[in-house]
């Protein structure tokens, strides 16, 4: 396991009331105070308020995650503002956008300000208010958090009933926390007695705080109602739970760690790599390839399972990396605009998700990116060193395994969704057959890292990701071509990735590059089948990988040390995704599963 989390004791004393927070600009799609006039909808949340004869309103465009307060049929000195809280609505920062009615006008309105705070990890609540000789507020909106079904429902509607962390004790008293298919959770206590107490709570930061989550369903029965663990709507994914409880006669409590549920396995491990993602930079902080390894495993994950709940991170993603950046902002390199930089592999890394976001969404936008992307990497395939090959950086120092296992699989992908295409497809033909002569691979059917200066294989590691990059290389260019010594080539690098659970030779002390090889190589190799071997990884991780927010670490067997991060958790959610994928792949007619 890669971390446990203990069981917690706690003094239950009275609460401070806390005082209102300074109010600080919350940055989400778009940051606070944007014009109204920019908002892509307008619709009408709560039910509006009068106030000695104006009408007090609070609009919202849940595409942009924003609300903004007007007040009409009023007179001049009339003002109207927002309050937002983040714990619920026990304190409140307030006055946000205050505007008054100027001179002559009937009714103004403020700009607008975000419900929530997806990269703080805080979930909020607004109201609009006003004060025309009086002051008053609407509701607050949305306090219940809601995903499949909302906060407050019955226990026995649950669909099912897991106990994802052990029980609490507390003077002969069991406190149980469970979870249902539905992400739902819900406490209990046993052997209680009169005046005992079992409540729940729920953090959106992995436990730090829970400012709007304590004491949920707070009971004297021997069980809460059900509280909901995700919040699409707010960009939440995956709050962590635990159950509490008290015994009547002491003032201390007893809970549970704090757990994340899972109602699937892929989808908790997307649950936990999305915690990650800055929604306002719109990337993985901060690895510039790895974040489009990342995206392309949330790709593969949304393709396999049909859940749409994070499609908008892929457009999000392009609309804002897209451009340029310094060195240093995206990247050790300078970002020239569409995804390129003087590192070509990192550039193929980006082509591979676009052409993996347009077979999945059909839109052109990321055809063409990744098309401008694979042209600008044939600039870098010549025939003056080694007869052939792309060179892995602009100063044409090195040419390697990934850059040209990733530059065969786009040009192969290319020309199967280019309507009409000959060129990708022969330059496809082209870098197969170099790569099949170039030595890159060794006797045994492994692929090193990279070729000498006299174009031998330098013998350097057979990384993971290398093997995985020739072998969905090789199944690309397979279908884009019919030509059956290609599937051949890709099964037989597939049979020699050997057996057991996969490690890196670099475990446990792999750098951030290093973390996320072992998942581009199950990603590939679940298009040829393999199911069994996959099914070996998948679950391997769950099982001895993984702790109880749903953590998946770098060593899929596990063992101490375990690092973890999002790289990590990208990899692994790869090998939890490509379980399906193999099975797919049998059902389309690829090579016979082994």
């Amino acid at each position: 396991m890669i971390r446990l989390l203990p069981l917690v004791l706690i003094v239950l004393a009275p609460l401070p009331v806390p005082s209102a927070a300074a109010s600080t600009t919350v940055c989400a799609l778009s940051c606070d105070t944007l014009d109204p006039s920019k908002a892509q909808q307008e619709t009408f949340p709560l039910p509006d308020k009068d106030i000695n004869g104006r009408k007090l309103v609070l609009h919202e465009s849940d595409v942009d995650g924003m609300v903004w307060a007007s007040i009409d049929q009023g007179t001049t000195g009339d003002s109207v503002w927002l309050d937002r809280s983040w714990d619920g609505g026990a304190t409140w920062e307030g006055l946000l956008g205050k505007a008054s009615i100027p001179s002559t006008w009937t009714g103004t309105r403020t700009l607008m300000y975000n419900v929530h705070d997806p990269v703080g990890h805080r979930r909020g609540v607004v109201r609009a208010c006003g004060d025309a000789n009086a002051v008053a507020c609407t509701d607050w909106l949305r306090p219940e958090v809601c995903d499949k079904v909302c906060d407050n429902m019955d226990p026995s509607l649950a669909v099912g009933d897991v106990q994802p962390v052990a029980p609490g004790s507390l003077y002969g008293r069991t406190i149980r926390l469970h979870t249902d298919a539905n992400g739902m959770a819900w406490a209990t206590i046993e052997n209680s007695g009169a005046g005992d107490e079992v409540w729940l709570d729920r953090s959106w930061n992995e436990g730090a705080s829970w400012p709007d989550g304590a004491s949920l369903g707070r009971t004297s029965s021997t069980r809460t109602t059900m509280f909901a663990t995700r919040d699409p709507r707010a960009k939440l994914y995956g709050a962590a739970v635990r159950a509490c409880g008290r015994e009547a006669s002491h003032q201390n409590g007893s809970c549970t760690a704090w757990a994340r549920p899972a109602p699937t396995r892929s989808g908790a491990a997307a649950d936990a790599l999305m915690y990650s993602y800055d929604t306002y930079q719109a990337w993985w902080p901060s690895s510039w390839w790895n974040s489009a390894a990342a995206l392309t495993a949330l790709i593969d994950y949304a393709r396999d399972t049909q859940n749409h709940d994070y499609d908008w991170v892929i457009g999000r993603t392009f609309e804002l990396n897209k451009g340029t950046f310094a060195a240093g902002v995206r990247s050790s390199d300078p970002v020239e605009g569409d995804f390129i930089s003087r590192a070509i592999d990192d550039s193929a890394w980006w082509g591979l998700a676009w052409i993996a976001a347009y077979e999945y969404t059909h839109d052109n936008l990321y055809l063409t990116e990744a098309t401008k992307i694979a042209d600008y990497i044939s600039g870098f395939w010549d025939t003056d060193t080694c007869g052939g090959g792309v060179w892995w950086n602009r100063e044409r120092t090195y040419k390697n395994a990934v850059t040209n296992g990733a530059y065969l699989r786009l040009t192969a992908a290319l020309h199967i969704n280019t309507e009409g295409d000959t060129l990708w497809g022969e330059r496809a033909v082209t870098v197969g057959n170099w790569y099949l002569s170039s030595g890159l691979i060794n006797s045994a059917n492994q692929v090193n890292d990279g070729l000498t200066g006299d174009c031998r294989n330098n013998g350097q590691t057979v990384w993971t990701y290398n093997q995985g990059l020739a072998i969905g290389a090789f199944t690309e260019l397979w279908r884009a071509t019919a030509d059956q010594r290609w599937m051949n080539t890709a099964t037989r690098l597939a049979d020699a990735v050997g057996q057991g659970v996969l490690t890196e030779a670099c475990e446990p002390d792999c750098d951030d590059n290093q973390k996320q090889f072992k998942g581009i190589l199950v990603r590939y190799l679940s298009e040829v089948g393999y199911q069994p071997y996959l099914r070996t990884q998948a679950d391997s991780l769950w099982t001895t990988d993984r702790d109880s927010l749903n953590h998946l670490g770098l060593r899929w067997a596990g063992g101490n040390p375990n690092p973890f991060d999002w790289r990590t958790q990208a990899s692994a959610l790869e090998a939890l995704t490509a379980i399906g994928s193999a099975d797919r792949a049998r059902v389309d007619g690829g090579v016979a599963a082994q």
